[in-house]
Order: C-alpha cells, then sequence, then structure tokens
C-alpha cells in the first residue's frame, strides 16, 4: 500500500468514527495510543530491541481479542500505561479508551495490526498524524485549534533561523511539538549532521513544554513517530510562565496562545486555593502584566542564552499595547537586537479575525548602547488575501520573505517594497515606541470589491473592539488603585 492510500484509509475511518459522535481529538488520542503498541511490537520482532512495555499490555495482548474481552483488556492496558514513566507515562498520560462500540475498536486495531509501520518513511506517518492534527484544530475552532500554527510558517521561520546541529531548541508554548519538528528534519539535513556522534546527540537538543497534559501527551506521540525521542520525553506538561527553571536555549522557535489573559491558582501545602492571580510574579520578569502574550516574551527574553535566536508568533497588541508592553519593547530594543519583524496576514490561523507577526531577535551581551541598530520590517499583509480552504497560504508565499531575509548575512540585506529598515532612532521617536508600522497602501480603501468576506471583517471588528474593552478595563483598574 502506498502512502497517499494509507492516509486516505486512516482518515476516512476517522470520519466513520467521527459519524459515531467520536471526536478527531478522540480518534487521534487512540490512533496514538494503538500505534505505539503495534510499533513497540514490530521493533521487537523485526529488530530484536526489548519491549518498552510491561507484561500484559503489549499489542500482542490485544489484537486478536474480538468484543467485551477486547474492550476490557484494552481499557486495563491503557491504565497501566498511564501509570508508567518516561516517554510511555508522556504518551499515555490520563489515557482511556473513548470507543465504546467493541466492533469499531476491533475495525481501528485490524486497520493498525495490518500494516508494518515501521517500514514506513517517518514523514509518512508524520503526514497521517499532522492532518489529523489540522483536522482536529479546525473541527474544535476555539480553544487549541486557533493555536495551530500553519506549516507554512513554521517552515519559514526555522529556514531563516538555521538552528545548527549543536544548537539547543525550546519551545516554552510547543503544542503539538510543530516547531521542534521542524527544526528536527531542518538540523539533521545539516552536513555537520553527517557525523555520527553529532547526528547520535541531535536528539538531545530538543525540548518543549505545554500547559495542557492533553497536549503534551500528543506532543510526545508525534515526536515519537518521527524518531526524535527515546526512553524519555522531551515535552513537559507545565506551565512555562511560572518559573525559567534555571536553564537556558540557544534558539526558542514559539507561538504562544492567542488570548489576552490567563489565571492560575496557587494552592498551599494543605490543598486549599490560597489565591487566584492572572500575573506572575516573577524576579526575573522586569514589569507585571496579565496580559499573556506580554509574559510569555518576557519568558522568552529572560531564557534565551547569550547569543542566542528567537522567532516568536504573536499578534499586533505586542506592536503597540502601552503601559508593560512599552517598557517591554523598550527593553528589547536596547539588550536585544530586534532586527526582523514579519507581519503575517490573515486568513491563516483557525480563528479569524487574528492579526499577529513574527519577531526575530537576538540576545546581546549587556552594553550602553542599544543591541538593536535597525529593525527591518516585511509587511506580508498589505493587499494579501488567503483562507484557509479556498487559498491556504503555502511555503510559496514566503519565498520571497526567506529570500529577503538573508539568514546569516543580514547586513547584505536590501530595501524591497514589502521589506523596509527603520533606524533605532525611528522606532524611538514613536508615540510609545508603536511598532505596528505600515506603509503600503491599502487597495480594499478604493475597490470594496477587495474587501475580505463579512465573517472575517466581523471576527476582525470584534477584535479590535475586545483590545478597546481591555484597554478601558486597565484605565478603570488603575484609577481605582490610585482612589
Amino acid at each position: 500500500m502506498n502512502a497517499q492510500t494509507l492516509v486516505a484509509k486512516v482518515w476516512n475511518f476517522a470520519h466513520v468514527l467521527r459519524d459515531q459522535g467520536v471526536s478527531y481529538q478522540a480518534y487521534i488520542s487512540q490512533i496514538s495510543y494503538l500505534l505505539f503498541l503495534k510499533m513497540d511490537e514490530e521493533r521487537v520482532t523485526q529488530i530484536g530491541e526489548a519491549s518498552m512495555l510491561p507484561d500484559g499490555a503489549r499489542w500482542s495482548d490485544i489484537k486478536d481479542l474480538t468484543g467485551e474481552a477486547l474492550s476490557l483488556h484494552y481499557t486495563r492496558l491503557l491504565e497501566t500505561l498511564s501509570k508508567q514513566g518516561g516517554i510511555i507515562g508522556a504518551i499515555f498520560l490520563k489515557a482511556q479508551n473513548e470507543i465504546q462500540d467493541p466492533a469499531k475498536l476491533r475495525r481501528l486495531v485490524g486497520l493498525i495490526d495490518s500494516e508494518v509501520w515501521l517500514g514506513l518513511p517517518v514523514d509518512v506517518k508524520g503526514d497521517i498524524y499532522e492532518g489529523l492534527l489540522a483536522r482536529n484544530a479546525e473541527d474544535v475552532k476555539s480553544g487549541a485549534g486557533q493555536y495551530f500554527t500553519p506549516r507554512s510558517v513554521i517552515e519559514a521561520m526555522v529556514e531563516v533561523v538555521d538552528p545548527q546541529p549543536d544548537q539547543t531548541v525550546h519551545d516554552p508554548a510547543c503544542g503539538t511539538a510543530g516547531f521542534l519538528l521542524a527544526a528536527w528534519e531542518h538540523m539533521k539535513e545539516n552536513p555537520k549532521a553527517r557525523d555520527r556522534a553529532v547526528y547520535s546527540a541531535l536528539k538531545n537538543k530538543f525540548s518543549g513544554v505545554d500547559i495542557v497534559p492533553e497536549v503534551v501527551r500528543l506532543a510526545a506521540m508525534n515526536l515519537y513517530l518521527h524518531g526524535i525521542t527515546g526512553v524519555d520525553s522531551i515535552v513537559e506538561a507545565k506551565d512555562a510562565l511560572l518559573g525559567a527553571g534555571g536553564k537556558s536555549y540557544e534558539i526558542v522557535l514559539t507561538n504562544p496562545p492567542f488570548g489576552r489573559k490567563q489565571s492560575y491558582r496557587i494552592v498551599r501545602d494543605d490543598g486549599e486555593i490560597d489565591s487566584e492571580r492572572e500575573d506572575y510574579d516573577r524576579q526575573d520578569f522586569f514589569v507585571t502584566t496579565s496580559n499573556k502574550q506580554l509574559n510569555f516574551l518576557q519568558h522568552i527574553m529572560t531564557v534565551l542564552a547569550p547569543e542566542g535566536e528567537a522567532a516568536v508568533v504573536l499578534p499586533d497588541n505586542v506592536l503597540f499595547e502601552g503601559g508593560a508592553g512599552e517598557t517591554i519593547r523598550r527593553r528589547l530594543l536596547k539588550n536585544f537586537d530586534f532586527h526582523t519583524l514579519l507581519r503575517l496576514p490573515t486568513g491563516i490561523f483557525y480563528k479569524q479575525g487574528v492579526k499577529a507577526n513574527v519577531l526575530f531577535f537576538d540576545k546581546k551581551p549587556p552594553s550602553e548602547t542599544a543591541a538593536t541598530k535597525d529593525l527591518w520590517i516585511y509587511d506580508l499583509r498589505t493587499n494579501k488575501r488567503f483562507t484557509l480552504k479556498e487559498r491556504p497560504m503555502t511555503k510559496g508565499d514566503l519565498l520571497d520573505f526567506i529570500e529577503s531575509y538573508r539568514s546569516r548575512r543580514l547586513r547584505e540585506r536590501e530595501e524591497a517594497e514589502r521589506f523596509r529598515r527603520f533606524p533605532l532612532e525611528t522606532l524611538l521617536a514613536r508615540d510609545k515606541v508603536n511598532l505596528d508600522i505600515f506603509w503600503l497602501k491599502d487597495d480594499t480603501l478604493d475597490d470594496p470589491d477587495l474587501l475580505p468576506p463579512p465573517d472575517e471583517v466581523a471576527a476582525e471588528i470584534l477584535e479590535s473592539l475586545q483590545t478597546a474593552i481591555d484597554r478601558f478595563r486597565g484605565v478603570a483598574a488603575a484609577l481605582r488603585q490610585q482612589g
């Protein structure tokens, strides 16, 4: 069976289960569990490796069962594996059987058992899995779906940052590990990785964090399917914003979750909730704010190693918000070489109306003079129209940006229609150091037929209103404190 046929087969069964009330999220979970069990068995039978799983919780224990016997044993198996440590515990985190119909479960087991998965190219397994993740993101529309970064954007970010095989790569909001996977694919193609010792050490260069345990499990499985992890998982379930953990990284690639505020609970030793906060009391943060994106930006600035490089997807409010936003932008320009800003078009995220950018900056040693000399802005938003289905963004749409970026040759950059240089003095002279800068003429102002669809316009208006409401709340809170 070729790759396309297999992908179609897996997808078709997802539709069957969806019609029976099983969500894509649940289907992805069961595919994750069963693929791992089957590939563990293939490692034992084909390669002669020892199984990573305890007796009674292996593929051979369920593959020939049917009916209630299959459902009962599969449920017990998942419960056993969810209590394991390392990569096993990460993949089977809170695992449970969500396919209540034994006949449907039997069909899924048969689907997995009919293929030799270790014989497939890694990218085929990854394509199946990422296709399901993308479908799930579209299915839920809100929650994790809005954070699903288009692969074309991820690949372009990785290509221009150009992580080297000897560098550590981290994502503090890793989701299903899209950035880590893209970095892995890029780094292993580097000529340096042909050295066996370098290639062998490559898997230890990656790490990720996500606050949602279910997402961490999906990330662990996604990495496993791509052959990146060993006995231990490289992704961790925790709130990255609660602390840096004393670690630093040479490359940070991430798309922190959209949304304005995030509260967390402080639980005392006796288990009682002491308080619920929206800001983070961290000594390494130089400003206190409840804005989640600004806190992620501060976190990245903290965990980036000296001379480290970051590429971060952040919404427009980070560029223009006053107060804490202005303070952070001034610090970014002073202590970091904030050299590139990519203005992303609308219509590329599952949440409509989102206006986002990619910020590229390098950490520099302390100095009396500002580390940023010029900020180069590439406008890929004005007069660009994309949709998720009819006209999705592709890697080809980013080729001009990639070429203009001049990876590792920033001094060779040249201005063009969509690529402009703004000296530091110009940026600091702007009101509140507002970096929300445009210079291209918007054709929709002259031709209404070029406007986005009504639902997209409505979503943008709603987003703007939400920003205004948040600002009013900030003013009200400040006035209350003064009173």
